[in-house]
């Protein structure tokens, strides 16, 4: 089976990445009932002699699964050695960017009007990629404020990767973390299992995934309240309600199994381009540097 594409164009060009499609189709294989015998029907149209030189392209496949499984297994642990390399300098950039050490040449603030750190760091460094940017919302812009940090770490048994974002005491949720996890298996490609996002505990009043919307009572009825509802709007943390990768052998139409495909790729899409590009280069977001940098290879 072929890669899958992103959920748009500009992120697939935003994420330029290895395991950006992560063989979400793979995963939803039973529910789009893509299956062998629909394989084996079709060598059954072949000829006699095609269908086995096909059979020596399998064998032939089989070795290249193979060689990839061996490759996949090997990039692994070199990613797992360098995001340990990593490690003491993403943790100078947090102390810097929220005042818990000072660079060389400034002192230490003694003031408690004197701006510490570098105020709203990932909230600008979000903003400045075009994919995150769309996804962030103007109200969604006073919580990400309080952003303090965001982590990286590689998870084993089952294998896959999670995304921790650290919050300072804030007036719109209780937690101080809200994470995402995504858990993969690698066969021949990673092939994305299951989403797992932080249940948001929200101050009353306070939730920015969904809104109330009011509508008047029709002429003539006095003495009618107002008729309020509750609605699901769109919000970057959305981002920690994944949705749900069925069962295998569950049923779903053709309709909700595309729409569902459609959001597990934007899903995964998301989380790998904070893996891959917001967490390693959030300075060269903040200052701008990196979308000039894309916008130079676009143009070339």
């Amino acid at each position: 089976m072929t890669d899958i594409p992103n959920a748009s164009s500009d992120l697939h060009a935003a994420l330029n990445a290895e395991e950006d499609s992560a063989g979400v189709v793979d995963a939803l294989k039973d529910k789009l009932q893509i299956d062998a015998e629909k394989d084996e029907d079709e060598l059954e149209t072949l000829s006699p002699i095609v269908r086995k030189r096909v059979e020596v392209l399998r064998e032939i496949q089989r070795q290249i699964d193979a060689l990839m499984a061996k490759f996949f297994k090997e990039r692994t642990a070199l990613e797992d050695k360098y995001l340990k390399l990593y490690e003491p300098l993403y943790t100078k950039r947090y102390e810097i960017v929220n005042g818990i050490a000072e660079v060389e040449g400034i002192e230490t603030a003694t003031n408690s009007s004197e701006e510490k750190g570098v105020p709203g760091f990932w909230l600008n460094a979000m903003n400045h990629n075009e994919v995150l940017f769309e996804e962030i919302q103007e109200r969604d812009e006073k919580a990400l404020k309080y952003l303090k940090d965001i982590k990286l770490s590689r998870i084993v048994e089952p294998n896959g990767f999670k995304l921790e974002f650290f919050f300072e005491t804030n007036p719109f949720f209780k937690n101080t973390v809200l994470t995402k996890t995504y858990h993969m298996v690698h066969e021949v490609d990673p092939i994305l299992k299951k989403i797992v996002g932080t249940e948001i505990e929200w101050f009353q009043g306070k939730c920015l995934t969904q809104k109330t919307l009011i509508k008047k009572p029709e002429m003539g009825w006095r003495y009618t309240n107002p008729i309020t509802k509750t609605v699901e709007c769109d919000s970057f943390f959305n981002f920690f309600k994944p949705p749900e990768i069925p069962d295998d052998g569950a049923y779903l139409d053709d309709d909700t199994a595309d729409q569902l495909q459609n959001l597990i790729e934007f899903d995964y899409g998301i989380g790998s381009l904070i893996k891959d590009k917001l967490i390693p280069h959030a300075v060269k977001l903040f200052t701008g540097e990196a979308a000039e940098y894309e916008l130079e290879i676009q143009d070339g």
